[in-house]
């Protein structure tokens, strides 16, 4: 039997109020709690992982940068960038890190398929690439066997604040986004998709694992 799973589109709501609501949701969370996707937008704001260095940081502006308690490095949120977060219970999906960041991966890389882009993850550096370039970041924090914290997926937004930070910590990586790609559906029409997507991923992946009658 699939898990229930309440998807709540927040629209636009600040970074920082958002990621503390997680925490709490995460930290009160009991064994019967049901799990959660959010699906938000942020003003621009910088996000650093828990790990992150300050050089990655290349250039200051008057964006904030707020230090976070998931992985990964430095990145950028923006207007017209979808973010999903997962506030799953990893022990009911049965799924480990390692196969939720997959999972993860997939879901943008299906998506992007249906729209005629070819799109690969990267085993050394999480995330979803085309032609090199990057179009989706992914990082999570888990905690007590639960997750949160999620993904970002360029849509129409503003590159340029990209230029000011080495993406996730790479030096001269390049980003991309869907506009620039040809992709022209609505943004919440790509949302839907790819809420659709990583929804369908969790509960294939729990059906391969569920023990033989």
């Amino acid at each position: 039997m699939t898990p229930p799973l309440h998807i709540r589109a927040m629209g636009m709501v600040d970074y920082e109020p958002t990621w503390r609501a997680m925490q709490k949701f995460t930290s009160e969370r009991s064994a019967d709690t049901l799990d959660e996707i959010w699906l938000v937008q942020h003003p621009p704001t910088y996000t650093q992982g828990q790990a992150g260095k300050p050089e990655h940081l290349l250039n200051p502006t008057a964006i904030p940068v707020v230090k976070i308690d998931r992985g990964g490095q430095i990145t950028y949120h923006g207007p017209g960038q979808i973010v999903i977060y997962l506030l799953l219970d990893l022990r009911r999906w049965k799924i480990n890190v390692r196969d939720l960041v997959r999972l993860i991966e997939q879901a943008v890389i299906d998506l992007l398929a249906e729209h005629g882009v070819q799109a690969e993850g990267r085993t050394d550096a999480p995330g979803v690439y085309v032609n090199g370039a990057k179009i989706a970041a992914l990082g999570l924090k888990i905690k007590n066997g639960c997750c949160y914290h999620g993904l970002s997926f360029n849509v129409d937004m503003d590159l340029t604040p990209f230029d000011n930070i080495n993406p996730c910590g790479y030096q001269g990586l390049r980003v991309t986004q869907c506009v620039a790609l040809g992709i022209a559906p609505e943004f919440e029409e790509l949302q839907a998709g790819l809420t659709q997507n990583l929804v369908h991923g969790l509960q294939s992946h729990l059906a391969a694992h569920q023990p033989a009658m």
